[in-house]
């Protein structure tokens, strides 16, 4: 086998591979060798079936075989004695073939860049922290209270009013036609829930038991179904019974129906829960700080096939998500494409970094880890537990889309050993905040600002990792 490179441009190498016609044949007539063992052919024995007749009738779908045999192990000893590192699968090309000559084909490759990772003792970073006060508690234990409470039916007729509950039957049509989802019988409807259509739970404010009422709503644009996403519907609604809130109070009875023992031990699982809840938004914002941070530090070259993948993928996501129709402000499609190109060059980068840091300090994800991100999943699908562990225990694919989260967290912990980090407390409010949203001062600067004449403000779009 001869290997020649011809090109050597950024992250990008070509080859020209030849591969001698007689190693070929030797691997062709082996083969043919190794089939007569086992085909039958009448007038033969096992074994007796002349070469020719067998180069005859198979010989064809032998030399494909070997061919493509020849092909991948002669581009993984080329990768190996250039030392080569691909970030995608080689892309091969036969150039030339007969039988009885030499086999001649280019290989192009990416290759992964040189990553120095440096030392991450001089990257400071900031932990967010927020203290559990008995007011968050409260607010968590009422909530909790209106999610458990009672309706009973209103035996004097009267309006209906925001916080009653209707008990309703429903046909909704677009064009006059009914559709998927648009119909129900005895639901139970509480009003101000926000639960339905926007304008849905407003046009029904007022109605008593034994109403028909039409509401007619408008599908958000963004709306889940694309079939109805901004349509007009027309909601024939016949009102069964209208039905008053019972109060609810936040004493043992309500701890028992939640599975506790009494209030005391609600109150205590309450905080545990918030307690969770912060220190995974503060762990999320912390991890955004630090690859923020990344981010800024490097800029090494990366290959443009990673970058193409990874921005086809979230351009797809996009596109599912958008609306039926884009809102008038909506960015010319160009101008959209370069925004997330730009994010999919900072994922890659960034997962490229990680990804060397690991394997430069032997980071690894051990079995035990794998299985109980599998339980996790699991239980996500009561009944059908099984057939999700085997589904990831036969699905590489899905195994490895399982394993990098683990991965990659494993990593930033590491690195994040390394970083200063102080810590600063905070409150709840800026905890949970998305870092690219303003503080509530800086939005009302920003909002005195707009409302100047002239003043020109562009919004900018989260880049995440």
């Amino acid at each position: 086998m001869q290997v020649t490179q011809t090109s050597a441009e950024g992250l990008k190498r070509e080859y020209k591979i030849v591969v001698d016609h007689g190693d070929i044949t030797r691997l062709v007539d082996r083969k043919l060798i190794e089939l007569g063992q086992r085909i039958r052919m009448p007038g033969f024995r096992p074994g007796k079936v002349p070469q020719t007749l067998l180069k005859k009738q198979y010989g064809k779908s032998v030399l494909g075989e070997v061919l493509e045999e020849t092909v991948n192990n002669a581009t993984q000893q080329a990768i190996a004695d250039n030392a080569l590192r691909p970030a995608l699968q080689p892309r091969i090309e036969v150039t030339k073939f007969e039988e009885g000559a030499d086999l001649e084909y280019s290989m192009s490759v990416e290759v992964l860049p040189e990553i120095v990772p440096g030392d991450f003792s001089t990257v400071k970073l900031e932990r967010l922290a927020a203290a559990i006060d008995d007011q968050k508690v409260d607010e968590m234990l009422r909530r909790m209270a209106e999610q458990q409470k009672t309706f009973t039916a209103v035996s004097d007729p009267r309006p209906a009013q925001a916080g009653d509950a209707l008990l309703i039957d429903f046909v909704g049509k677009i064009d006059g036609v009914t559709f998927d989802g648009g119909t129900a019988v005895d639901f139970q409807l509480e009003l101000g829930s926000g639960s339905f259509i926007p304008g849905f739970e407003d046009q029904l404010i007022g109605v008593s038991a034994g109403d028909n009422r039409a509401v007619e709503v408008t599908f958000p644009a963004g709306y889940g179904n694309k079939d109805l996403a901004g349509k007009a519907a027309v909601f024939d609604v016949a009102v069964k019974e209208l039905r008053a809130a019972n109060p609810v109070s936040i004493d043992d009875e309500l701890a028992k129906r939640m599975g506790l023992e009494n209030l005391a031990a609600l109150r205590d699982a309450v905080r545990q829960q918030l307690q969770q809840e912060y220190a995974s938004f503060s762990r999320a914002r912390l991890k955004r700080s630090l690859l923020d941070a990344l981010a800024e530090r490097y800029d090494f070259p990366i290959p443009g096939g990673m970058v193409d993948m990874e921005f086809e993928q979230i351009w797809q996501q996009v596109k599912q998500n958008a609306p039926a129709e884009p809102p008038a402000d909506a960015k010319p499609e160009d101008e959209e494409r370069a925004e997330y190109r730009k994010i999919a060059e900072r994922r890659v980068r960034l997962g490229l970094l990680l990804s060397e840091v690991g394997r430069l300090n032997n980071i690894e994800v051990k079995p035990d880890e794998v299985s109980r991100a599998m339980l996790e999943q699991a239980r996500r699908f009561p009944g059908q537990e099984r057939q999700v562990m085997d589904y990831f225990q036969k699905n590489p694919q899905a195994m490895a889309e399982l394993r990098a989260p683990i991965y990659e967290d494993k990593v930033i912990d590491f690195i994040l050993e390394l970083a200063q980090v102080s810590e600063r407390e905070t409150t709840p409010e800026e905890l949970m905040r998305d870092p690219d949203e303003p503080a509530p001062a800086e939005a009302a600067s920003a909002d005195e600002a707009a409302a100047k004449p002239k003043a020109k403000r562009k919004s900018k779009k989260a880049e995440e990792a």
